[in-house]
Formats: C-alpha cells, structure tokens, sequence
C-alpha cells in the first residue's frame, strides 16, 4: 500500500490536519514495522495526537494490513533460494563470503524486523547466532540454548550447525576461508572487539576481513521492512526516582574520570536511562532505537527520528538535549575528531563504523565501559519500591494462574499454548501490564528440556498426566519488570523428577540465602546453585543469574551469575534472576527462577561489609515436586518461610479460591 486510504485521509481532513499522502503512508509503514505491545494503540498519537475512537479504528485497521505483508520472516526453514541469490551477490562484489550476525547496530538481545537478515536468511530464530556464508559452504553458530531448535529451523544441508564456545566461528574462518579470500562484514554491525578476532582469523587463513558500505543481503531481500517508528514518551520521576538532569550531571562526573570529553552511547536502554524515556521499538522492551553523543557537560546530543518523538516528549527532554537525524551522526563523528576530541566507546558493543569514522577524523578512542551501564543497575529506593510493586502484582497473577493449571491440568487436554495464553490473560487484568518482558517459555514434557522453546502449532505438547510443565515468564510493567519461572508437576512426578527438582531447588536456596563480601562477583557464587547436581554428576548449560532492568530490559549487564567470569562486582540495588535448573532432553525440563536484589547484609561483628539477597517474586514452589528428605532443616526453614511470606502478601489480594488454594500450595512442610 503506497499510500493512505481514503477513509483516513477524509478523517484527517476533516479534523483539519492536512497532510501528504505518501508521507503518512511511509510513517504507517515504519508503525506496523514496530510490534504491537499489550499497552494499546499508542502509536496513533505520531499521528493523530488528539484522535478520536473513529480514527483510532481506522488506523488501526489500516496498521493490520500492512503488518500482514509477508517480509520473507516466516518462512522456516528460509527457502534456498535465498543463501543461492546472496552468493550471486558475494560474487558479484568481489566477495569470497559474508559474516551474517544476529543483530542490529546496537547489539541488543531484541532486534527489530528489519534487522533481522540471519533469520531471513537461514529460518533461525532464536535470540543469539551467526551465519558465515561462503562460495560453497556456509556455518550457523549457535550456544547451547539452540543446539535442537537449530536444527528445527534451519536446513542443516546448506548451514552446518556448530556450537559455541566449543566450536568458534573465528577457527572456522581460520579453516575454512581460502587463500587470499575475502570475507565482507557490515561494520554497522560489527563491533570493534569483534572485528579485531575476525581480522586475525581471516589473516590465519592467509585472507581478508573487508567491510562493506551496502550490507549485501538487504541487496537480496526484497520485503525488507522499513524502520520501526514507535513513539518514546516520557518516563515519569514518580518511576524513575531520579530526573535526567541529575543523571546526565552524575555520569558528566564519570566522563571527566575517565578522561573523556564525550561518550558515545549505542545501547537505546542506556539512553531510555538517562533521558527518562521508553519507546516500543523492538519486542519486549521499552526503548527507542538511536544514538547518543553525551558531553562532559552534560549535554546531549540525540540522533534519532523526529517522526517517533511526539512534540510532548521534545518538551520533556528541555533544552539540553539537541536532537537530530540519524543520518548526521557520521558528520558529528567527524567535527569531534576535527576538534581533537577524547571519544569514550564501549568497543565490545560499538559499531567498528563509529569507531573507525572518530578515529579517521582524528580524535582519540578511550575505550572503557558504557558509563550509564553500571548506575542504571543499580537501583535507587523508588526504583526499587516501584519493582517490589509489581512483584507482588505479577505474584498474584502467577498464583491465580498456578491454582487454575493445578484444578485444570488434571484432564489432560491442556496445550502449551492454550496455558501461556490463560497466564498472560490474567497478567493483563491487572489493568498495569505494558507488555510481556519476554515470550514466553511452555514447555511440558520433552519441551521444557529445549532452554529457549517456544510453542507453535507445529511443536505444541499436551501437558500429560505423570510429566512436568516449565513456564518461564514476565511482565514489563511501569513500575518494573518481571521475570518468573516454575516447573509444575502434572499428575504424580516420579522419583527421578522429584530427585532433580529438589537438587534445583537446593541450588536456588543456597544462593538465595548467601551472604558474601562486597567486592564479589556473579561468577564467584555461581558455584552455590550448582552444588548439589554436581555431587550426582549433573550440570546446566545456561548462566544462573542475569541483570534486570527497571521497566526495560529483562536481560540487562553488566553483572551476572555464571560459571564464565565476570569482573563486576554485585552492588545494593542490582536486580538478578537466580534461576539453576537441570534438563533431560526428551524427556522434561525442571528450572526454578526468583528474581533477587542486591542489599547490605547486617553482620554482628563481622570484619568487612557484607551484601546478601532480597528475593522479590512472590509465587509457589510446587511442594508435589519436593523430595523432603534431600533438604536439610535450614532448606526446609527457608522453604517455610519464603510459602509464608508469598501466602501473607499474595493471598490478601486474590480471589477466594486461589485464597483456598493457596493455603495448600504453601503449606509447611
């Protein structure tokens, strides 16, 4: 559709907002090109700002069917055709082969549709990976979430699946690319720490890493959508618990210590931070996508879309933020350089495109950390407040979810789908939810042993008497997010489910209930939740804990809980997942997640200071699991007492029967 419909544009004249035809046409494009939150039509106000329901419903309708044009996504495994036509292309430029990540220019977990070239290219759709193409092999690479739903979607004859970290895509390069070959990256979406590993394994091959200047798969695909354009609002003080003018003067502060004139900032969460904003570019979570310049001053300079910027959130960001088109931001590199600046980039995550324009131009690359990543985990008290908040919100949700799965889950007729549907239906009668913090995970049976699985029509199990069912979810709500997982017994679990489920269970109690110096990492005390499955030669593929943001990424750095190390210390007010689990491929999946704040830990006598957790989720622990004898008393006390604490402050806010429920579900034990 290349322009407006009639009905809309007699509407807009009609309320007397002239407009071009076209124009309203490429902005309809780039909306239905943004998905589509659970928190209403937004979108109409970079429209319409005053609409009415009669334009609400017909640019809704309009907004349908141009999100239903086929832009080539769904297609899984993706038709050969594809990788046959981008070879044509490779050829043609003079290109031995191609990298194909997984991301965007921001590097970000979510990436918008018309970034998304791997999974166009190869099916692929999980949230991690990259393709390598060449003349007559290609390689998809993928962690151990994916190692069997790559295999689902993509035709494993044209891209070999290999699995990281064992088997790395730069020793691919290094074995496979010929002699003198030249493999073409888009810088945009390279970063400069990855660029650099990729340069030495092409030079071990005997060959070159080249970038190109027209990423050559938007060459090849034709629907390719356009930008997504969602509108950033304002996000309030009452939330946020700081105002953006004291957040720009308090990371200035860290600028000038890091002997910076200016900071390049390519992460949207880091900009919804600092500027107190959110947006709905990408699924899940509320950023806009763009690029920051900050300034030792405090002032910044904010490259992104006016379209998605409605007047009231200009209003909102003052007069010390300049904003500008995307496309000036190569000219702002270079007058930084010009004027001999001292540029921070964060080059494990900046483009090599920024960082090789400054550095052209002539300024100075100080490579060192986001300065925003590290204050914005760490909550302060409103922020911290407000997550509590919709921790016990989303408790009351999930509880009344788990007491209907537990009544309905009997017959066996339940499907993964119908069961994720009922527990996001509930969610939203909350009346607060902005939207999910993740898609969610429904596995029963073989299925919630795939760590990253989602139901489709084609994979959809029964839940089944005598199995388990995993449901790892959340909410993004404005007052904080969630994220929440538990592992139900449908039926009578088995000696071996309930064995595992409590090995789980220990490990989520022990760090849970750890005090630790402060100074320590995530890495440190990720040994605590693996403890009691390694005493039976068990283990899990996947980290225990990762940062959450406040109202934005479910999925937020720098900290973590993982085997890998991590020189981040935990600090009071950091959000963690604390989620170990164990999985049986084809048989079930058992995983335990509460999310936990950091805070001081009041030690009589102790010699140094203490941090320790708060666990902020608020929903049962299926006791039909729980194998009693393998806990100690201090597990069982702990156990009791989280049941207490989760029947005291969900249970006044539910209905009678989840109340009666309830009662049982957190029964001493």
């Amino acid at each position: 559709m290349t322009t407006a419909p009639d009905d809309v544009i007699a509407l807009l004249r009609r309320r007397g907002r002239g407009t071009d035809p076209a124009s309203l046409a490429e902005l309809m494009r780039g909306v239905a090109a943004a998905p589509e939150s659970l928190s209403g039509p937004e979108w109409v106000e970079l429209i319409d700002p005053a609409a009415d329901a009669e334009m609400t419903r017909a640019l809704s309708k309009w907004r349908a069917q141009l999100a239903a044009a086929d832009d080539g996504l769904q297609a899984s495994p993706a038709p050969a055709a594809r990788l046959a036509d981008l070879r044509a292309e490779l050829k043609r430029r003079g290109l031995d082969g191609f990298v194909v990540p997984r991301a965007d220019e921001h590097q970000g977990e979510y990436v918008p549709r018309r970034s998304q070239r791997l999974g166009w290219l190869t099916g692929f759709s999980g949230s991690a990976g990259l393709a390598i193409v060449l003349a007559d092999r290609a390689a998809i690479f993928v962690d151990g979430r994916y190692t069997l739903a790559v295999r689902d979607q993509v035709n494993v004859a044209a891209f070999v699946p290999h699995q990281i970290p064992e088997q790395s895509a730069e020793q691919w390069i290094a074995e496979n690319l010929p002699k003198g070959g030249r493999l073409g990256f888009d810088p945009w979406l390279q970063t400069v720490d990855g660029q650099d590993r990729f340069a030495r394994a092409c030079q071990r091959a005997g060959g070159s890493f080249v970038p190109v200047e027209a990423n050559p798969v938007d060459a090849v695909w034709r629907e390719r959508p356009p930008a997504p354009l969602a509108p950033m609002l304002p996000h309030p003080v009452e939330f946020a618990g700081e105002t953006s003018e004291s957040k720009r003067a308090r990371i200035a502060v860290i600028l000038a210590g890091r002997n910076a004139d200016v900071a390049l900032i390519t992460a949207p969460d880091s900009i919804a931070w600092l500027l107190n904003v959110r947006g709905g570019d990408v699924p899940r979570t509320p950023f806009a996508l763009g690029f920051a310049l900050l300034h030792s001053d405090g002032h910044v300079d904010l490259y992104m879309d006016r379209r998605k910027i409605p007047d009231r959130t200009v209003s909102w960001l003052g007069n010390a933020v300049t904003l500008a088109p995307p496309d000036e931001l190569g000219g702002a590199l270079d007058l930084l350089g010009k004027l001999g600046k001292r540029v921070l980039v964060e080059t494990s995550t900046a483009p090599y495109w920024a960082a090789t324009r400054l550095q052209g131009a002539g300024a100075t690359l100080v490579r060192d950390a986001d300065p925003i990543a590290l204050p914005k985990a760490c909550k302060n008290a409103i922020e911290l407040e407000g997550i509590r908040t919709a921790h016990r919100r989303d408790g009351a949700a999930v509880s009344r979810f788990l007491g209907w799965l537990d009544h309905e889950s009997r017959t066996g007729r339940l499907g993964e789908i119908e069961v994720s549907d009922r527990l996001q239906a509930l969610r939203e009668e909350t009346g607060k939810l902005r939207d999910l913090s993740f898609d969610t995970i429904s596995g029963a049976g073989a299925n919630g042993a795939i760590v990253h699985y989602r139901a489709s029509e084609v994979s959809e199990r029964r839940l089944e008497p005598g199995s388990l069912y995993l449901v790892d979810s959340g909410g993004q709500y404005r007052d904080g997010t969630t994220d929440i997982t538990r592992t139900v017994a449908v039926g009578t679990p088995s000696p071996e489910m309930r064995d595992r489920f409590t090995r789980v269970l220990k490990g989520h109690i022990a760090l849970a209930g750890a005090r630790f110096p402060a100074g320590t990492t995530g890495s440190q005390i990720d040994v605590l939740a693996r403890h009691a499955l390694w005493q039976v030669g068990l283990d899990y593929d996947h980290g225990t804990g990762h940062g959450v943001g406040a109202y934005l990424s479910v999925h937020e750095g720098p900290h973590r809980i993982s085997k890998m190390p991590n020189s981040v210390a935990l600090l009071p007010g950091m959000i963690v997942s604390n989620e170990p689990g164990y999985y049986k491929t084809g048989a079930y999946g058992i995983r335990i997640e509460n999310l936990v704040a950091v805070k001081e830990a009041e030690i009589e006598g102790a010699d140094r200071r203490y941090l320790e957790f708060e666990t902020l989720t608020l929903a049962p622990i299926d006791l039909a699991c729980v194998e009693p004898g393998l806990l100690t008393e201090a597990e069982r006390q702990w156990l009791n007492d989280y049941h207490r604490r989760v029947r005291d402050t969900v249970g006044p806010t539910v209905d009678e029967a989840t109340r009666v429920w309830l009662e049982q579900a957190t029964r001493p034990i």
